[in-house]
This record gives C-alpha cells, sequence and structure tokens, in this order.
C-alpha cells in the first residue's frame, strides 16, 4: 500500500495554474480551422454506427436539462462533466479554432440517459463522460463512432475502449482516506476487506448515491460477481457504515475525525488541501495494492458521437483534450491523472504504472442500473 500525506510538512502538495498560461503557450494540434464547421464525419473514424434511440440502459433522463435549447448551427457538447471545470477549456478551444461551441451539461448519467433515449435524432455531436461505464453503455448502443488510429495512440490501452469507440482523458484512483490520529501504522487497511472488520464499525464513510461509489461497487460485481458484490454491502451495513451526501463530505468528516476513514477518490485530498492549505490538513489517502476493485482506477472521457455531420470538428475538440496543455490543466485544477505521455501527474502521487488497478476492461462498467439495484436493496438508499 502507499500512502500520500495531508498535513504540513508530508507529501501532499497543492498546484495552482492560470489556464491562459497553460493553454495560450503551446500549439494545439489537430485542431479543426477557420471556425465554419466541417460536414462529414471522416476525421472520426470509418466505422458506420447506428445509436438506436428509446433504449435506455443507464441513468434517468433529466427532464429540466433536456428540456433546455441547443444551437444546433454550433457543434454540440453533451457533458457531464461541471460547467465550472470545463467551460474555460472549452472557450480556449473556441478561441484557439474559432468553432462555436453550445454546450448542454448535467450529470453523466442523466447526459448518457438522454443521448440513448434520443438516438440518432440527437443533436450531440461530442460526448464528455466522467465515467467510464457510460462511455460503454454508448458505445455498445452504437452511439459513438471508430476514433482514429492517432488519436488511440496517445492513450495506453488500459484507458480506451477495446471497440476504440472513446478515449479517456484523465484518470480517477479510488483510495481509502484515513485519519491518521485514529489509525495506527499497523492497523491501516491492506485490502478493501480490512475496512468491514468490527474494529471500524461506526467508523467507515461513504457516499452511496455518488457515481464514484457506484462504480466502485460495479467493478466488485465484474470482477468478483453478483454475491460478492451484494456480501461487501451487505456487511458495510452490518457494520454501521456512516453515508454522506458526497465524497468531500467523506473525507471532511475523517479529517475532522468524526471517522477513522472513508472510501473515496484520490483527488478529494487535493482540492481540501487547496482550500484549506496542506499545512491543516489531516487526513491521508492511502492507495491499495492487490489489483482488486479497491485499487480501481476509472476515468473521465469523451467520444465523438456517431451520426455526427461535424464529425470532423468533433475529433479536432477530443484532439485538443488530449493536447499536453489542456492535460496539464486537467492536473493541475482537478488533481486527476492525465493520459498523455509526458504530462506529469499532480505532485506527490504514485504513476499510474505504480497502481496496482484490476485488469478490467472499463466499458463493462457499464451496468450501472443493476448497481443501483444492488445498493438501494440493501439500504444505502
Amino acid at each position: 500500500m502507499r500512502t500520500i500525506l495531508g498535513s504540513g510538512g508530508h507529501r501532499s502538495t497543492t498546484v495552482t495554474a492560470t489556464l491562459g498560461s497553460l493553454l495560450l503557450a503551446g500549439v494545439l494540434s489537430g485542431c479543426g480551422s477557420g471556425g465554419a464547421g466541417v460536414d462529414g464525419s471522416e476525421g472520426s473514424g470509418t466505422a458506420a454506427q447506428v445509436c438506436t434511440a428509446g433504449d435506455i440502459s443507464y441513468g434517468e433522463v433529466d427532464e429540466e436539462v433536456a428540456a433546455g435549447e441547443v444551437d444546433e448551427e454550433a457543434l454540440v457538447v453533451y457533458s457531464g462533466r461541471s460547467e465550472d471545470l470545463v467551460a474555460p477549456l472549452l472557450d480556449m478551444f473556441t478561441e484557439e479554432t474559432g468553432i462555436e461551441l453550445s454546450v448542454r451539461y448535467g450529470n453523466t448519467a442523466a447526459m448518457t440517459a438522454q443521448l440513448l433515449e434520443e438516438g440518432d435524432r440527437s443533436p450531440a455531436d461530442f460526448f464528455l463522460s466522467q465515467d467510464a461505464g457510460a462511455l460503454g453503455a454508448l458505445g455498445n448502443a452504437g452511439c459513438l463512432t471508430t476514433l482514429p488510429e492517432e488519436t488511440l495512440d496517445l492513450v495506453e490501452d488500459t484507458y480506451r475502449a477495446d471497440e476504440d469507440n472513446w478515449v479517456a482523458l484523465t484518470g480517477r484512483a479510488r483510495v481509502i482516506a484515513i485519519n491518521p490520529e485514529l489509525v495506527s501504522e499497523a492497523d491501516r487497511p491492506s485490502t478493501i476487506e480490512d475496512v468491514l472488520d468490527a474494529r471500524w464499525a461506526g467508523q467507515v464513510g461513504i457516499a452511496p448515491s455518488n457515481a464514484s461509489f457506484q462504480s466502485f461497487i460495479t467493478a466488485i460485481r465484474v470482477l468478483e460477481g453478483e454475491d460478492a458484490a451484494r456480501d461487501f454491502l451487505e456487511a458495510l451495513v452490518s457494520n454501521d457504515v456512516q453515508s454522506y451526501e458526497g465524497n468531500g463530505d467523506v473525507l471532511a468528516a475523517v479529517d475532522s475525525g468524526e471517522i477513522s476513514m472513508g472510501l473515496i477518490n484520490h483527488y478529494y485530498l487535493y482540492e481540501l488541501a487547496a482550500e484549506v492549505g496542506a499545512e491543516n490538513v489531516v487526513a491521508e489517502n492511502l492507495f491499495l495494492d492487490g489489483g482488486g476493485a479497491g485499487s480501481l482506477v476509472n476515468i473521465s472521457g469523451a467520444g465523438v458521437v456517431s451520426g455526427s455531420d461535424r464529425g470532423e470538428d468533433a475529433q479536432a475538440l477530443l484532439d485538443f483534450m488530449l493536447s499536453e496543455s489542456a492535460q496539464s490543466y486537467f492536473a493541475e485544477t482537478t488533481y486527476e491523472y492525465p493520459m498523455v505521455d509526458g504530462v506529469a501527474p499532480p505532485t506527490g502521487l504514485p504513476t499510474l504504472d505504480e497502481l496496482e488497478a484490476p485488469e478490467l476492461d472499463l466499458s463493462d462498467l457499464d451496468s450501472l442500473s443493476a448497481t443501483l439495484e444492488l445498493i438501494n436493496e440493501v439500504g444505502l438508499t
């Protein structure tokens, strides 16, 4: 196991950078020119795909978001990542290329459900997701087109679709956040099952409504089977697991000593350190070895919507997101792992190669509905 510490004088540090200095410094390759747009999708792969409407296998449509208008004269982006995070990047893309964007923002599950409901009638040209399972669901439904080899080659095989229809933009590692004042060195978990020990009754926190926790449970289902996932959840409940609204709330409870540990993603510790100062953070990140679901590295990623008549422009946007400057922005703003060689991860993190992530086709995390049903059945909703 590897520990990244959060308090003053330890290894955890914060990084700040301005968007302009990161992106204006480089020449972005692969972007469309002129801004008038390019009809046809020859720039985004060769496979003919049909996105069949009506089969919502992932998430539920947010009717309020769906009712919002988009400008179909622009390149239409469906974003499952927040506007605060990605709008500056998208604005820079337009500034660099002249390609106008119309963006529909919502949570990833809702945006996925909307595209699945719309099928080939969707105005979407580009899909941005914070979860691999959503991209897997869209790919399985024929809603994402095959990407060109030069784009695929930028990302390690583990972090792109086996069917070549999406690529990761960033990596998001699962960790156990611990309070070292409550968890001794000798007692630190070495496997995810260790958090189920009776000594930690009432001392473990989760955010069951959070997408990252749901993906973690989906990974258990995929790697170990339905019974193993149910057993794990039931053991959490039996051990008086503490439920919180979000991962940030879990980390705050760990840091304050309200609980001893929590199951979250790695970057929340960095966000807390940026907010209050690393010297004021008590909590630590514990990275598990062993290649199981507790070591999951999920991704944010993107793909070009099949049937788009702006395929070349959508491909230009994807290439922009994989540019060195944009990847540096993600690493230094969200503290997530970059996917492109040569871009350093946030200071103090183990590299992706050092993490023992499970051998898993991330597209197989697409069975969200079954996971939500299981979480509900054990009483965690």
